[in-house]
């Protein structure tokens, strides 16, 4: 069986103002990311809402000395951007959907996702969202680490650095044997 998981599509990252924003290339692959989570949903296949949040001033997460505060628990920020967001709200009841907060890079780390994972029968792990070269690939190296095959989706994944994004799509063929669609 097959999960998608969709990685911190959020205002924060993807909008204009946003607080920690990917920029044009986040908001070129939304609809690259509408079209898997319409594909799952009508396969009734696990989809899954990993989504970065963060406590308003927690200076002790390692995050703080890297990047100004983003995906605040209860801002507007963290609320999944754009169509993405209207399609979560669409289906956010159906048994198969489920929303994953998650505090670190990976979306294994501090969560339930490999349990809800195994639960379900989840052999192979399909990767969209942001940021190709942080969250996305932390989550994939996890995801191979566990034994999970994985599939990133070249036009559904982004980056704010243009090489970072390249060499991620290179070590997720290369180094963790994904499937690069």
């Amino acid at each position: 069986m097959k999960a998608l998981l969709v990685i911190d599509y959020t205002n924060d990252f993807i909008a204009e103002d946003g607080a920690l924003p990917v920029g044009e290339p986040g908001r070129a692959i939304e609809q690259a990311i509408v079209s898997r989570i319409r594909e799952f949903d009508a396969a009734k296949a696990m989809i899954v809402f990993a989504t970065d949040v963060h406590e308003k001033n927690d200076a002790n997460h390692p995050e703080a000395k890297l990047f100004p505060p983003h995906n605040i628990r209860g801002t507007k920020g963290r609320a999944l951007f754009g169509e993405v967001g209207t399609l979560y709200d669409q289906i956010k009841d159906k048994n198969h959907v489920h929303w994953l907060d998650k505090t670190r890079y990976s979306a294994f780390v501090g969560t339930n996702l490999d349990l809800l994972l195994r639960e379900n029968g989840v052999t192979e792990v399909h990767l969209t969202g942001d940021v190709t070269d942080i969250c996305v690939l932390h989550t994939a190296i996890y995801a191979y680490s566990l034994g999970y095959k994985l599939v990133i989706y070249k036009d559904a994944v982004a980056s704010f650095d243009p090489a970072g994004h390249e060499w991620a799509l290179r070590h997720f063929k290369g180094v963790l044997g994904a499937e690069i669609r």
